[in-house]
């Protein structure tokens, strides 16, 4: 039996390095990967059976959906959005996921989804939480503190002016002058000490750039970085799942106001040191007692509630690639 990864298509103006980080966690229960799968376009594939741990966001080319028979799957960490599920949950796709049940979901919004139908589904949790294999003794911790795509939900240029049609429409409703926004709010809990000194880092960068093995090997520097982090604060769920894997102090900056973002944190959320923000307003609070704003001396202590996730999904991973070998 072979063993697959999945890797994934870019947009016209960047990538997401997170999912890359999310195949990392994958392929770290694989004895090699023989080939990559494409999660847009697993319904091609046509060749020997292959294993594959089919984690992450699906989808979002639903019209190719469902996989090919070729492949034999492992749903665990699966995340359906609100944008694709009436597309996935056709009479077809319910049928193929009654198939592989149980699925294991990375949000409860996910397992609710698919109960609602039918489908035996549960609450797994992500699978970036069993990156501790990246992990590294507190002695080779240094002093850096990275800020990772904060707010990363607010306007932005790359966003705003995305090709002509978003710029006329974001000029229009007034989205092309919020611009600053961010910044502002960053601004009412973040030291201006830390703003300056921090490392900021972008975790999309642009696309038709970097070949797929160098979409990896950006996913494992970035972890790299972030286990030898003195603090990580971010907006992205696939740098604060590792950091907490890895034993690193986080903090997770929640300003989404949209369903579409909020359904993927629901079960995940509690997990986290947080600072929620009012996007309107830019008020926050903070779940762990912030006094101030973050400051270079300011120290968090992880929940070390993943433990209880992470451990069952290691077991999961490891039958299933164990399995028919």
């Amino acid at each position: 039996m072979k063993h697959g990864l999945l890797t994934y298509d870019e947009n016209k103006r960047f990538f997401n390095v997170g999912d890359n980080i999310q195949s990392l966690a994958a392929k770290q229960f694989l004895p090699e990967v023989n080939v990559f799968l494409n999660r847009e376009r697993l319904g091609d594939y046509h060749g020997d059976p292959v294993k594959l741990i089919m984690n992450g966001w699906f989808t979002h080319n639903t019209n190719n959906w469902v996989p090919s028979e070729d492949i034999n799957p492992l749903f665990v960490s699966f995340h359906m959005n609100n944008t694709a599920a009436p597309g996935m949950l056709s009479e077809k796709g319910i049928a193929y996921l009654k198939k592989h049940e149980p699925i294991g979901c990375r949000d409860q919004f996910t397992a609710d989804t698919l109960k609602a139908k039918g489908i035996d589904a549960h609450f797994t949790g992500c699978l970036t939480l069993t990156l501790d294999s990246y992990k590294v003794d507190d002695s080779e911790r240094g002093d850096n503190i990275y800020i990772v795509d904060p707010l990363y939900s607010y306007p932005r240029p790359e966003r705003i002016f995305y090709n002509y049609k978003q710029t006329i429409r974001n000029v229009l409703n007034g989205t092309a002058f919020q611009l600053g926004k961010k910044k502002k709010h960053l601004k009412n809990f973040i030291s201006s000490e830390v703003l300056a000194s921090a490392e900021f880092i972008n975790q999309e960068p642009p696309s038709n750039t970097y070949t797929d093995v160098e979409k990896f090997e950006m996913a494992e520097s970035l972890l790299n970085k972030y286990a030898r982090a003195k603090l990580v604060i971010t907006s992205r769920i696939h740098c604060a799942l590792p950091c907490l894997a890895m034993g690193t102090p986080v903090i997770f900056v929640n300003g989404f106001d949209s369903f579409v973002d909020s359904c993927r944190f629901d079960g995940i959320l509690e997990l986290f040191n947080r600072i929620d923000i009012d996007s309107k307003t830019g008020n926050f609070t903070s779940n762990f007692g912030l006094e101030g704003k973050i400051k270079e001396n300011t120290m968090v202590k992880n929940l070390e509630l993943h433990h209880k996730l992470a451990e069952p999904l290691k077991q999961t991973c490891k039958e299933f690639i164990q399995a028919g070998k």
